[in-house]
């Protein structure tokens, strides 16, 4: 068991805190007391100028809580189909968050498998639409606070040297898809995608995450 995030940790830009979260678990605890456990490999970042983000033209009744208070869990269904979950950033007022992309599952895997089906292990939470439905997060859970809540939290668990995190172009955009704020575990096999054309980051934020 490692220690909760606190608040102080995504009260910064998410183009700081997407690559520090790789290595770190999210825990979720099942309504009938079952708890779940998987590593983030694979992070986005969006950012309050960013075209690609939900809160680029303002404050909606759907992207109300990336513009409260970070360290909140804000969850969207995608193309009618499957929901993301993005964890709040930034400062109060200003959008900001992260796409928690793929993840390690570790902890309740049976729990997982029956939502998911009789899927290898690798494949449970490989995705983001994959890793909530293994995770039982919809919609009812936007707004959750994982900084303080009881249901859905982050802990420090392993740190992720420099070395070892990759950044290149978003998936599954139109608009601005160049930007390389997809972060990921370097060789991870619970990568949505190979890593194919991602590189290490150049930039001093991305490549010395803070933990």
């Amino acid at each position: 068991m490692g220690r909760r995030l606190p608040r102080s940790f995504f009260r910064r830009s998410s183009l700081l805190v997407a690559p520090a979260l790789l290595g770190t678990d999210v825990v979720r605890v099942l309504p009938d007391g079952t708890p779940l456990r998987a590593r983030i490999v694979e992070t986005e970042a969006y950012e309050p100028d960013d075209p690609a983000s939900h809160a680029f033209r303002g404050p909606t009744a759907r992207n109300t809580v990336m513009f409260g208070p970070p360290g909140h869990l804000y969850v969207y269904l995608a193309y009618g189909v499957h929901h993301c979950m993005n964890i709040v950033c930034g400062t109060e007022g200003v959008a900001s968050a992260v796409l928690l992309r793929a993840a390690e599952p570790l902890e309740g895997l049976e729990a997982m498998q029956r939502r998911r089906g009789a899927v290898p292990p690798r494949d449970l939470c490989r995705g983001p639409g994959r890793w909530t439905q293994a995770f039982a997060v919809d919609r009812a859970l936007d707004g959750t606070d994982v900084a303080g809540g009881q249901d859905l939290w982050l802990e420090r668990a392993v740190a992720v040297s420099p070395q070892r995190i990759v950044a290149g172009p978003r998936i599954g955009i139109t608009s601005a898809a160049d930007r390389p704020w997809r972060f990921c575990v370097a060789e991870s096999r619970f990568l949505s995608r190979p890593e194919g054309a991602l590189s290490r980051p150049r930039s001093s934020a991305a490549s010395r995450p803070s933990r």
